[in-house]
């Protein structure tokens, strides 16, 4: 089977979540928090391993405008100010699939670098 493609993407702004549902059955929910620290762009991930940039202070963010880029990826606009980045329908899906050890990854990336979030405090 070809890579999942998304059938439906809705934005639930006041409570910052993104919805997207695969042509696989399968639905996935992602802060916009959690999609901004995991932004494809090179501002984030760096040009090569090692590079990547710890996002931090972005509990509050949210998205403005999903862009729609061909028939394979959208790019998000966030409100800090952010919006480079495709995201593309199989690194929506991989970031769904593995939402929770991205995202404990993350909290311990965050620790690690003597930074406290939100939900931890």
């Amino acid at each position: 089977m070809a890579d999942p493609k998304p059938t439906n993407i809705n934005l639930h702004q006041k409570s910052r979540i993104l919805e997207i549902d695969f042509d696989d059955g399968k639905q996935f929910k992602y802060t916009t928090e959690f999609l901004r620290v995991h932004s494809p762009s090179a501002e984030v991930r760096g040009h090569g391993p090692g590079e990547e940039t710890l996002q931090i202070g972005k509990s509050d963010v949210n998205i403005n405008a999903i862009e729609p880029v061909g028939v394979y990826a959208v790019k998000l606009v966030f409100d800090d100010n952010h919006d480079s980045g495709l995201y593309t329908w199989s690194y929506l899906y991989e970031l769904g699939v593995n939402y929770q050890a991205r995202w404990q990854d993350y909290l311990q990336r965050l620790k690690n670098a003597g930074h406290k979030h939100a939900e931890l405090n």
